[in-house]
């Protein structure tokens, strides 16, 4: 007795389909499963015959056949719980308790010993594969029905216990009523605030660190900010995010997808709407920012994708850390080679990272003396090298706050949502711009260095200042294009045409300086 159905398994940031295969003989009992499963999944034939038995059917350790499960293709890995419902099921099939076509449903879930299904990671991806592959029909944990059901195209059924699954499949073959009906595609509000931001109004002084931000969070564009401890770095990079547009529908999926593969969607959210922001300590492996292991899985850059990674303390980072961002700095992608093969993750973010002019951060301060040597100074600002500096396209320099704002509440400055609505504006603009040329998210940080005389045309007098500048101070051709970039973006908020003078000017003054 032979049966199939199809299950399938999240690898890397792709989904593969699988194949269950059941087939049952006469002979000693034994129960066993082959293609390549892990420890999770050969421990499935205890939770499986538990759930049948427990559904009032006779379960494989009941009977006196040779039980063979098969998950195809034989070469893939087979990791975590998602096959228990697809095994019981295509158990069931060749059992003859059941006798439902299969070849266009999809099984998804984890059997607890009583039945219940239990949710699993990855189901956004695993829908989205589901209906590229044809499947008509595919039956998810109950808890993550809603984000599957934010594809289109496809039926999705919550399941809450194996009985009521299999009750359904029933009556379906009957053509009776069936049990379960269709979820309602999910809608979503793109636009969600979040109270935990912190609004820039909350701080005080430091307006040409905002007008900075401003100015990243408009072209995407990575930034550095240096300055004495308790100069408001980490509260302004905090408050980053509440000035980005909210996720473009096709950006939540896609974003959606990796934190659901990767396990890190909280529980009570099924749709990520706002750019992630990712916060790694500074004592992280190079593996945990990057990614990577045996089986290569995405690192914090990657969970950041289409959003924020902040890099507080930056040069208390391992230099092998930080030297790995060259690479996805530059092509906005992470490259991974292993012994058994490639991979590739995306990794579009803006980088935000704030440090120290030196060890005791009183390096050049008016008001503090530094109690460091000079070869302490000199090692710690050495830890970020020249092709990282390169890399970030702006440096802000943070001094001290004087006292009396503290106690002013006349000076709170402007509020997050009014930035936000020259950031979107700005960010249309270049939309506008973008149009049917291929530039990843439309951002100005993203084009490629051949296409920027095309895309930003500039004048000959602002082309002399800045080639003036470049070799006034030496500046590589990557530092070029990116005042030039940087240059346009300012434009775009000021809703300029052209790029003008003082846009070229202020785009100069955020090239990187001593920290001093």
């Amino acid at each position: 007795m032979f049966a199939r159905v199809y299950s399938a398994q999240p690898f890397l940031l792709k989904v593969k389909i699988i194949s269950i295969e059941t087939d049952l003989s006469k002979g000693l009992n034994s129960f066993n499963i082959v293609g390549l499963p892990d420890k999770a999944v050969e421990e499935a034939r205890d939770r499986v015959s538990a759930s049948i038995k427990n559904c009032g059917l006779e379960s494989p350790k009941q009977t006196n056949q040779k039980t063979l499960i098969s998950l195809a293709p034989a070469d893939l890995k087979k990791e975590g719980p998602l096959f228990d419902v697809g095994i019981a099921l295509s158990y069931l099939l060749a059992r003859g308790d059941l006798g439902f076509k299969s070849d266009k449903k999809l099984f998804i879930g984890e059997l607890s010993l009583d039945g219940m299904l239990r949710p699993v990671h990855g189901i956004l991806p695993i829908a989205e594969e589901a209906k590229r592959k044809g499947f008509s029909e595919l039956f998810v944990p109950y808890e993550n029905a809603k984000e599957a059901s934010l594809i289109s195209g496809i039926k999705v059924f919550a399941v809450k216990n194996l009985a009521d699954l299999i009750e359904h499949l029933k009556l379906e073959t009957e053509n009776k009523t069936p049990l379960l009906n269709p979820e309602p595609k999910t809608e979503i509000e793109l636009e969600n605030e979040d109270e935990d931001d912190i609004d820039f109004s909350d701080i005080k002084g430091q307006a040409h660190a905002k007008r900075g931000l401003e100015i990243a969070a408009s072209g995407g564009h990575n930034i550095a900010m240096f300055g004495p401890p308790g100069t408001g770095k980490t509260l302004l990079a905090k408050a980053f995010r509440g000035i980005l547009p909210p996720l473009s529908f096709e950006d939540a999926l896609e974003v959606t997808s990796i934190h659901s593969v990767a396990g890190t969607l909280p529980p009570s959210q099924f749709i990520i709407t706002k750019p992630p922001i990712r916060s790694p300590h500074h004592t992280s492996s190079h593996i945990a920012i990057i990614g990577g292991g045996a089986i290569p899985k995405p690192g914090e850059i990657t969970l950041a994708h289409k959003g924020i990674l902040f890099m507080d303390e930056f040069p208390e980072f391992d230099r092998r850390v930080i030297e790995t961002l060259r690479q996805p700095l530059e092509d906005r992608k992470v490259s991974i080679s292993r012994a058994k093969g490639s991979v590739s993750f995306p990794a579009h973010i803006t980088l935000i990272a704030t440090l120290n002019p030196c060890p005791c951060g009183n390096f050049g301060s008016k008001d503090k003396r530094c109690i460091c040597t000079p070869q302490n100074i000199v090692k710690y600002q050495r830890k970020i090298s020249g092709p990282i500096m390169d890399r970030i396209d702006m440096w802000l320099e943070l001094q001290n706050i004087d006292y009396k704002l503290f106690g002013d509440t006349q000076q709170n400055g402007e509020k997050s949502a009014i930035i936000k609505e020259r950031v979107g504006n700005a960010r249309e603009k270049q939309k506008k711009r973008f149009k049917n040329r291929k530039v990843e998210m439309n951002l100005n940080s993203a084009i490629p260095p051949q296409k920027i005389n095309e895309l930003i045309p500039v004048s000959k007098e602002v082309r002399e200042i800045i080639d003036q500048y470049a070799e006034k101070f030496s500046m590589s051709p990557r530092s070029y294009h990116k005042v030039i970039k940087l240059a346009r973006t300012i434009a775009d908020l000021e809703d300029s045409n052209t790029i003008e003078m003082p846009h070229a000017l202020e785009a100069l003054q955020y090239r990187p300086k001593e920290m001093s």
